[in-house]
């Protein structure tokens, strides 16, 4: 309990009662300022794990409203994961593309993974540009990006004339400056501790 609240012969539960009615207030005046309704675009980045189940997990939150969704995958193409698995249940409302060829340490051939990134990219492109579309998540782009297998400037190009209600989310690390400056929302994960460098094995849920 606060000196102030002490002074005013507050007990406990009216000093919380007072902070959170201050707290709710501030929420409130935020909330009644935030009046642009527009799609927006997310970008998931940094080393840490939990980039791509984030926008997986936003995707999941867009069929529950209903949305028209698309998902490109950009490196993961080597392997099946457990978000294929499942969203592929939905082939009435996620158009889902895999075109990776894998990691770049696994394909070992830059320009078959230039070929496999345009590819990915002309998909991706169609998709935002196509209204039909309310959220796209484009996986592992910035990988993509940040090796120049794809222009930043179309990229940049796509997400600025895409539909005005069209929600996009980029995942993976090292996202480019630019594109962080033209996000609406930007999310750097941290490692803090990872099983894998403790020599577990990725796990089907966890990682795959």
């Amino acid at each position: 309990m606060s000196a102030g609240s002490e002074r005013r012969g507050l007990s406990p539960d009216e000093h919380h009662r007072e902070r959170a009615q201050r707290k709710k207030e501030l929420i409130d005046r935020r909330i009644a300022r935030a009046t642009i309704d527009r799609g927006v675009v997310v970008v998931n980045t940094g080393n840490g794990k939990g980039k791509s189940s984030s926008g997986f997990g936003m995707l999941a939150r867009s069929l529950g409203h209903g949305f028209r969704c698309g998902v490109v995958q950009f490196i993961k193409g080597s392997f099946t994961t457990g978000e294929e698995a499942f969203f592929r249940r939905f082939d009435d409302l996620v158009a889902y593309r895999v075109m990776g060829e894998g990691y770049t340490w696994e394909t070992q051939d830059r320009p078959r993974d230039v070929t496999a990134a345009a590819a990915a990219w002309d998909v991706a492109a169609r998709m935002l540009a196509d209204p039909a579309y309310d959220f796209v998540l484009l996986d592992e782009l910035n990988i993509a990006l940040t090796k120049d297998y794809i222009a930043l400037e179309d990229v940049l190009a796509a997400l600025a004339a895409r539909p005005p209600k069209q929600h996009v989310v980029i995942t993976g690390r090292g996202a480019p400056d630019a594109l962080v400056d033209a996000a609406d929302t930007v999310t750097e994960m941290r490692v803090v501790k990872h099983a894998f460098k403790a020599g577990i094995k990725a796990q089907h849920g966890i990682e795959l």
